[in-house]
């Protein structure tokens, strides 16, 4: 399923994020600490949990902290979780301020350019783009070793964000 199948996806399941959304409202780009407890770590994730306001259950995310080599005010928060339905997951990156928001956030696995995301919604924190993880995509991540999130300054000028893959399979196998 193609990248733009998976966005037309994600406005159905818009109504289950309600309860996902606090994992990333309190996110800091720059470096601050997520909400939510670190409950484990693999390799490079993190497993947090928190209980939001008004939730009968726990909701954990798996997340990394990125930041370009040679642009250190260039920061991403990557999060994988489950849709508050638990039918799915998501895969939600907040990007700083000042990036071009129509030119999307690109995403490639190791060689493997698997397309762009749109940016959803802007907060005082940074940028949110967001896509509905299909099996196919969650086999990716988990048989990466690294993946490159792209985000565009300028039209011309895309900078690449290395992701480290290590410790995905199992953070994800425990992510519940």
């Amino acid at each position: 399923m193609g990248l733009r199948k998976r966005l037309d996806r994600i406005r159905c399941a818009a109504a289950s994020l309600a309860v996902a959304w606090p994992l990333v409202a309190g996110l800091g780009v720059a470096g601050a600490a997520a909400q939510g407890t670190v409950r484990k770590t693999f390799d490079d994730w993190q497993l947090r949990c928190e209980t939001p306001a008004g939730a009968k259950a726990e909701q954990c995310a798996l997340v990394q902290y990125l930041a370009a080599e040679d642009r250190p005010n260039l920061s991403l928060v990557v999060i994988v979780l489950k849709t508050a339905d638990n039918r799915g997951y998501l895969l939600r990156v907040v990007a700083p301020l000042g990036i071009l928001l129509p030119s999307g956030l690109g995403l490639k696995i190791d060689q493997t350019d698997i397309g762009r995301a749109g940016f959803v919604r802007c907060l005082t924190t940074g940028c949110v783009a967001e896509v509905v993880m299909d099996d196919n995509l969650i086999r990716q991540f988990k048989a990466g070793s690294q993946a490159t999130f792209i985000v565009f300054q300028t039209p011309e000028e895309g900078v690449g964000i290395p992701l480290s893959m290590k410790g995905f399979g199992g953070g994800f196998d425990n992510l519940k």
